[in-house]
């Protein structure tokens, strides 16, 4: 679980200070979701490793920016975020994903993850499924969720409620057939 503000402020402190090893015990319960966002976000697992360490190289240089009341948790995922959408505009990470859906072994047949992937990618804005993914994958917050995509929370919320409000025919389709 991650840690809650008033839990980790003597972390914050030190890793503020400088102190890697504060550093990496603040950050440390945060890796594997962050390493779960980005492979939602990028669909490699490749891809998502290389995005969550270069999060983490980043978070550490941009520790000075951690507004003091302003939780860990939703400005790592940030961090992570925007260095997936960064990864997704260059152009060797469109090449690369070229080559997977190229070279890419047929899917297994139809399972609850492979389905509801597809319903997901098919009835989804990319910003609403990030949405949905935060909060109901990760279990952040709306006010979380808000803080990690930079928006409003009535914006966050209304996201997920989109995602939920475009993905239910696609799920109901799928418990029929």
């Amino acid at each position: 679980m991650a840690l809650s503000l008033p839990a980790d402020l003597p972390l914050r402190r030190g890793a503020v200070a400088g102190d890697q090893a504060t550093f990496e015990s603040l950050i440390r319960p945060l890796v594997e979701p962050g390493l779960r966002l980005a492979l939602s976000m990028l669909g490699n697992r490749r891809d998502a490793e290389d995005a969550t360490q270069e999060a983490l190289t980043r978070a550490w240089c941009k520790l000075h920016e951690l507004r003091e009341r302003m939780p860990v948790r939703p400005w790592f995922f940030a961090i992570v975020a925007n260095q997936c959408r960064n990864m997704r505009r260059t152009p060797w990470f469109r090449l690369t994903s070229v080559v997977d859906v190229v070279y890419r072994q047929p899917a297994p047949g139809p399972g609850v993850e492979h389905s509801t992937s597809n319903a997901d990618s098919n009835n989804c804005r990319r910003a609403d499924r990030g949405a949905l993914f935060l909060h109901f994958y990760l279990g952040l917050s709306i006010e979380e969720v808000a803080a990690t995509l930079g928006v409003s929370p009535a914006a966050a919320k209304s996201r997920i409620y989109r995602a939920c409000h475009r993905l239910r025919p696609a799920v109901a389709l799928e418990e029929l057939g």
